[in-house]
């Protein structure tokens, strides 16, 4: 008899059938785990989570099942659980109820994959600190994951969720939570119930109210309210509010005695009441932008802190001249306004009268805003466009003795910074600088003690802008940038904008993702790799999360 008949019926795909298999892990890795207590399988194509890595802490490693002898760095039995998992940038579709058998876990991340539903073995995790599941397909938030009392901080931005559960006021030590770029129409009550809450992203959602608690940075813009609610007042500790394309009529009310810088440009604002203005005691910065206001009134005065103010884009047509009395005030943004009685001319520039004739319409010493009565003055020193190899002496004479607050040299020769930008230590925050030679920057220029903003054209990024701590805006975009120091970068603590597009950065060193106080880094036009640049058009957040999840463990 035949063997084939012997076998029975035969399997004509034989041969041909491609059988599934499981996903596997390199075995250094997972060896590596047990010591260390952490797993980076980040950007592996994963579809599915082996199961060699659920069973990480239960299963006997393959060197204990061997006849060898071992060392001391060999002691399997000594292993350690595994703490932080990192799983971004896959494939994955589902995560298995197996995710129980880690419950050691700190650290999840599983942002960046195709995730459509939770399991809800999570909420058995109840170490976890940081669960990271932005840029996904998640449509709802399972309950057992608001079990999580450790949980600090959740990301779930650019997911597809419409609701989330009530439940969510019981995650009590929660310090982070993004919710921004989905479809959120509402919020549960329970937000209320997280005191612990700092930091709250609710941005590109379809909210009409909102009842958030108490924080101390929220950002709410391009929704689609249209006032905010009593609740808000309860927020003493917010500094910051982003309030930017919305519906909003009326600058919202805010008895917060901290609240520092407030953005509320592209809504429907059309005039600022005194009850609205008294609220903000501390603030430094207004934005109004792209409203429909029409006039300032009187009691503009009492933002007596008040250095910033952008009503660029509104209806106003005249100022008061009580704006003169604004002790602090720094910038006044008012283009795109139609103002009237005001000199064309005084809006625009000032031109200093006892500069020799040669340089007498190259420097603008003061932007003046002139009414009936009184005259506000901002200062700025403006040289831009002339192709010259130095800023003349003269210049700097003519405006000897001012407070200088912003000064554009752009678009010259220049080689090296201007040593005479000293003059103005006391009072500068603006600096531009862009466009022309420069190969280095003086180590002078870290006192200049004020300075929040300075643009800048490298071959490399400067080592002493790396020791000017209060900078908070650094553009370094258009430059032939190679190197990028993250160690360093990180002691910027109030670094928020970081422009290094179109540069020459080959690679992007994953420790960048430490800088947490960004909130907006251009990578664009440069020839790294990696990030992928489908990560890097899903904004800041996106490519901070990959680069952290790319640190070595």
């Amino acid at each position: 008899m035949s063997r084939f008949k012997r076998a029975g019926k035969v399997d004509s795909q034989v041969g041909f059938r491609t059988e599934k298999t499981e996903a596997t892990v390199p075995y250094g890795l997972l060896k590596a785990a047990r010591k260390s207590g952490q797993l980076n399988l980040s950007g592996r194509g994963l579809t599915e989570v082996p199961q060699k890595v659920y069973r990480l802490n239960t299963d006997t490693p393959e060197e204990a099942q061997q006849n060898v002898s071992f060392g001391e760095s060999d002691r399997w039995w000594e292993q350690t659980d595994l703490t932080k998992l990192l799983l971004s940038s896959n494939q994955l579709t589902q995560l298995s109820d197996d995710i129980r058998l880690l419950p050691g876990l700190t650290t999840l991340d599983l942002h960046d994959n195709q995730l459509t539903s939770l399991p809800s073995a999570l909420g058995e995790l109840q170490e976890l600190q940081q669960l990271r599941l932005s840029h996904n397909q998640l449509r709802s938030l399972p309950v057992e994951v608001c079990t999580l009392k450790n949980l600090c901080s959740l990301t779930l931005q650019q997911n597809l969720l419409e609701s989330l559960p009530e439940e969510l006021g019981q995650l009590e030590n929660l310090t982070e939570l993004d919710l921004s770029n989905n479809h959120l129409n509402d919020l549960p009550s329970s937000l209320g119930c997280l005191i612990c809450l700092q930091k709250l992203n609710l941005c590109n959602n379809k909210l009409s109210c909102l009842a958030p608690p108490g924080m101390k940075l929220l950002d709410c813009s391009n929704n689609q309210l249209t006032d905010i609610p009593a609740s808000l007042s309860e927020m003493l500790a917010m500094e910051q509010l982003y309030l930017r394309h919305n519906k909003l009529c009326l600058l919202p009310k805010l008895p917060a005695p901290v609240l520092k810088e407030l953005y509320v440009g592209n809504n429907q604002i059309e005039q600022l009441e005194m009850e609205q203005l008294a609220c903000l005691t501390a603030i430094s910065l207004l934005e109004l932008r792209d409203n429909k206001i029409k006039t300032l009134p009187e009691e503009i005065t009492l933002l007596s802190t008040l250095t910033r103010l952008d009503l660029t884009n509104n209806d106003i047509t005249t100022l008061p001249a009580s704006l003169s009395l604004l002790p602090n005030l720094k910038v006044l943004l008012l283009e795109g306004n139609p103002l009237r009685g005001i000199r064309r001319d005084l809006l625009t520039v000032v031109y200093i009268s006892k500069c020799c004739s040669r340089f007498e319409k190259l420097v603008v010493v003061n932007y003046t805003l002139v009414t009936q009565r009184v005259r506000v003055t901002l200062y700025v020193f403006v040289f831009s466009e002339k192709q010259a190899l130095n800023i003349p002496d003269e210049l700097f004479d003519a405006a000897a003795d001012q407070p200088i607050t912003t000064v554009n040299f752009s678009k010259n020769q220049l080689t090296t910074i201007p040593p005479r930008l000293l003059d103005f230590q006391s009072s500068v925050l603006d600096i531009n600088l862009g466009f022309n030679k420069l190969t280095c920057c003086s180590p002078e220029i870290c006192n200049l003690l004020q300075l929040k903003h300075i643009d800048l054209r490298f071959k490399s990024f400067p080592e002493v802008l790396y020791q000017m701590v209060s900078l908070e805006t650094v553009l370094l975009g258009n430059n032939q940038v190679g190197v990028v120091d993250p160690c360093h970068l990180m002691r910027l603590a109030h670094l928020s904008t970081l422009d290094l597009s179109n540069n020459d950065l080959m690679n992007i060193p994953p420790e960048l993702g430490l800088c947490i106080s960004l909130r907006c880094l251009s990578l664009e036009g440069n020839p790294f790799r990696t990030p992928r640049a489908a990560i890097v058009a899903k904004g800041t957040d996106a490519v901070l999360e990959y680069l952290r999840s790319r640190i070595p463990t």
